[in-house]
């Protein structure tokens, strides 16, 4: 009878232990490292490819370098260029944001990005600042400015690129 009363103390015990374990660990998991452990629903939508809006302060909060291309399904050189960015996105995943968005089904997702014709790129480092213009790259960029102040606040490319004019790029973005 002595030894039951025994290990009753200590499965009490243990259960103790395990409650306080619990409580930590859902403590912890809610108070760090909140933009990648948030709904993981939304973690998905943030890394997918194709993207009917886009919220570059959120993206640049992963501290990734980003990716995105404004093209059309229809559009032939964006047609060409669909493989190539799939494919990116697929290897890259967790390593730089790619993003498509087609403005012909999306228009409101271009709003603000200064653009004239599809497909154009914007680049970001992966402090969230626009590529310097000064960067070699393998492809021609252009650097937007805004009027009243001059600062740098856009690096883009018009026209189709290769895989690997993008993989030099993603390396000049800070990639890891």
């Amino acid at each position: 009878m002595a030894s039951s009363g025994r290990y009753s103390k200590y499965i009490k015990i243990a259960m103790v232990f395990t409650i306080i374990l619990a409580v930590t660990s859902i403590w912890y998991i809610k108070n760090n490292d909140k933009k990648f452990l948030a709904d993981p629903n939304q973690l998905l939508a943030d890394f997918s490819l194709h993207a009917s809006s886009i919220d570059l302060e959120k993206l640049k909060s992963f501290g990734l370098p980003i990716l995105i291309d404004f093209g059309a399904d229809s559009c032939i050189p964006c047609k060409k260029m669909a493989p190539v960015l799939a494919e990116l996105n697929r290897k890259y995943q967790g390593k730089v944001i790619i993003k498509f968005v087609d403005v012909w089904k999306y228009p409101e997702a271009a709003k603000g990005f200064p653009f004239k014709l599809i497909p154009t790129q914007f680049f970001f480092t992966s402090e969230g600042d626009p590529l310097l213009p000064e960067t070699t790259l393998p492809f021609d960029v252009t650097a937007i400015s805004r009027n009243e102040d001059g600062k740098h606040i856009f690096t883009t490319h018009q026209g189709g690129l290769t895989k690997e004019q993008f993989e030099s790029a993603f390396e000049k973005m800070g990639m890891k």
